[in-house]
């Protein structure tokens, strides 16, 4: 990706695995051109607010966040809660991506402000279809308003 270029979307994910579904999954609309993969929370934090091996990275947010909800260093649940709680950053789509399909885990997202909690299906064909649409909606139709 050429680092000029704005983030469109921003994959944290630490199953390499996954992450690989889903970037394959966000090329076929087009969309992972413009996408940078985190591999945990932390990194995740310091991607968004530009500190750490980020605090050089050109100035504009990403138009997505799919988030993973189980994760080292800094789960989801905190970096939703981070993303939300900052006025930098609350206007950003966080789409949760996770297997997890526990009520609380559902439950605490909506509470921090998560705009999509989505269960990774465990069928290839189906979770790439769903990361596809998921991304096409937020990306392409969805409309934020600028940062303040």
């Amino acid at each position: 990706m050429n680092e000029l270029e704005p983030v469109e979307i921003l994959l944290v994910e630490d199953s390499h695995t996954d992450a690989e579904m889903t970037i394959r999954a966000l090329k076929k609309p087009g969309l992972a051109n413009r996408l940078t993969w985190v591999k945990d929370g932390a990194e995740a934090l310091d991607f968004l607010f530009r500190q750490g091996a980020y605090a050089g990275r050109p100035e504009g947010e990403p138009k997505l966040v799919l988030l993973d909800l189980k994760m080292p260093k800094v789960d989801g649940i905190e970096v939703l809660r981070k993303i939300k709680q900052d006025q930098r950053t609350a206007h950003i789509p966080v789409v949760m991506l996770t297997s997890s399909a526990e009520e609380n885990d559902m439950v605490r997202s909506y509470e921090l402000g998560v705009n999509s909690y989505l269960v990774k299906p465990v069928e290839f064909d189906r979770f790439v279809e769903e990361v596809a649409n998921a991304g096409c909606y937020w990306v392409i139709m969805n409309h934020v308003p600028s940062a303040r």
